[in-house]
């Protein structure tokens, strides 16, 4: 048995990604072997693979709803933005270069084959797939580059669930624009409409699903209520202003570049017991936080750049001057330092940029990239306690950080891509309130979370909490499964399954 579902949209941002973990965890609830699937993510925020490919975030957070390890294969393009009309061409979880629109489109037939390739292999060893498009599949003027609607729901032979979000409003016009814009042969693929973010009483939708359905004799499968507390990875969308605890003692502020990427890596920290993170454009005013981080960075110079002209490296500064912490991760942590050079003109032709100066480190941008997944442990008569615990994560980067005679390191990196290593990372200020590192996903180690935490709290002459009352792992299962529950009970799942063709 081989069978595929795909969820498309009217739009971006309507809840395909979501959906198709949701529907996932609920196939593996009955006992089918699922694997996500998305031709084509264009996204900053990234995950690297236990082989080291990098794929999109979502394809990871759908593979674990799925239960099952994510490979390249459920994401073979990630293309992730540079400037405007410029984006890094990410295929089969490799770098390919950096591509303009019009030179992407002129190579689509390699993008395409691997496209293939992998919903082949995917298809082959998985009883259900399950695919998210993107955007909508009803923009004409992009038909004839189709990568990731309807020519790979066509490819994959999928039954297509359109999902519209009912929560911005014009529901219903979106839906028959959308299906009044798609060809005959695209019409018939799609077998059935989900509303999505609803909030009332499903009643007053009566009309406009009557409507809906003698209009396109498409069913609609359910009406999903509006989730704002579900506690998953966003896919692209940076967290709403304000994430964490009314009721806050520590205030958290992430520095928001205008490249920001992976900024997942601080949604556990949002989760900690009376504890905020904020998002905040340094030019407008920080407030009094606790914490300031500096995050990882799809172009770090041009961000370090953006600091500078706003005055946002000097309020940083000044932050640490007024005995704030300062943490760096990845791009964060190369702008924490000296100088950031760049010989090879990756990022800028100015060839290096003054970095804060907060940390005594010298960064060189590289022509490759390192992706890993890793495993460490904190290095002895450093800033933390967390010796014992071994900790995971992930590098995405592109720079070689050597320290200064005033910095020591970190972390010790012992296990890249499954391979046994010995290397070190980050370093420490000498007054123990800067540091940085290149390793996304630490604050999710549970120990190592709370361990920091309870350091903040201590020097603001708060009571340390308690160990180890917050898993992260756990708290995204219990996610999952209440995803999953609520998908159930206002989907007609009778309805899916005949769609799936699945009992």
């Amino acid at each position: 048995m081989k069978k595929t579902i795909m969820f498309q949209g009217t739009a971006s941002d309507v809840g395909k990604s979501t959906l198709t973990a949701a529907v996932s965890r609920i196939l593996i609830q009955e006992g089918y072997h699922v694997a996500p699937f998305k031709s084509q993510n264009m996204a900053l925020n990234s995950y690297v693979t236990k082989k080291g490919g990098e794929i999109g975030r979502a394809q990871a957070v759908q593979a674990e709803a799925a239960k099952v390890e994510a490979t390249i294969d459920m994401n073979p393009i990630l293309l992730k933005p540079k400037e405007d009309t410029t984006s890094q061409v990410i295929i089969h979880g490799q770098v390919k270069k950096n591509m303009t629109a019009k030179e992407y489109f002129s190579k689509q037939q390699v993008g395409l084959q691997a496209v293939k390739d992998s919903l082949a292999r995917l298809k082959n060893e998985y009883q259900v797939v399950v695919l998210e498009g993107a955007g909508s599949p009803a923009e004409v003027n992009l038909r004839d580059y189709d990568m990731v609607n309807m020519k790979i729901a066509k490819l994959a032979q999928a039954p297509v669930i359109l999902v519209a979000d009912i929560d911005r409003g014009g529901v219903f016009a979106s839906i028959i624009g959308t299906l009044e814009l798609l060809n005959e042969a695209e019409q018939e693929r799609i077998k059935g409409i989900i509303i999505n973010k609803f909030r009332g009483a499903v009643k007053r939708l009566q009309s406009g699903i009557d409507y809906i359905e003698e209009e396109t004799g498409i069913p609609i499968l359910g009406i999903i209520p509006y989730i704002s507390d579900y506690n998953l990875p966003e896919e692209d969308s940076i967290p709403s202003y304000k994430q964490g605890s009314k009721d806050y003692q520590l205030d958290i502020v992430v520095v928001k570049l205008p490249h920001i990427s992976n900024f997942t890596d601080f949604d556990a920290l949002a989760q900690e017991f009376e504890t905020r993170v904020r998002y905040v454009d340094l030019k407008k005013e920080l407030g009094s936080p606790d914490l300031i981080i500096l995050p990882g960075s799809k172009n770090t110079i041009e961000d370090l750049e953006y600091l500078y002209q706003t005055g946002g490296a000097k309020r940083i500064i000044e932050q640490v001057e007024a005995g704030v912490p300062v943490v760096g991760i990845c791009g964060g942590y190369q702008m924490l330092g000296n100088v950031i050079y760049d010989p090879s003109g990756i990022e800028t032709d100015q060839g290096e940029i003054k970095g804060l100066g907060l940390l005594d480190i010298k960064t060189t941008l590289l022509t490759d990239k390192v992706t890993n997944q890793i495993a460490a442990r904190v290095k002895e008569d450093s800033l933390f306690n967390s010796q014992q615990e071994v900790l995971t994560g992930y590098e995405i980067h592109v720079g070689e950080t050597k320290l200064g005679p005033t910095a020591n390191h970190l972390f010790e990196i012992t296990e890249r891509s499954r391979r046994e290593v010995q290397i070190l990372d980050g370093t420490y200020s000498r007054s123990g309130l800067v540091w940085g590192t290149y390793i996304h996903g630490l604050f999710d180690n549970d120990q190592f979370r709370r361990d920091f935490i309870n350091q903040l709290r201590v020097k603001k002459g708060l009571s340390s909490i308690a160990k180890n009352t917050l898993s992260v792992k756990q708290e995204r299962e219990k996610a999952y499964n209440q995803l999953a529950d609520v998908v159930r009970e206002h989907l007609d799942m009778e309805l899916l399954y005949q769609v799936i063709d699945i009992n």
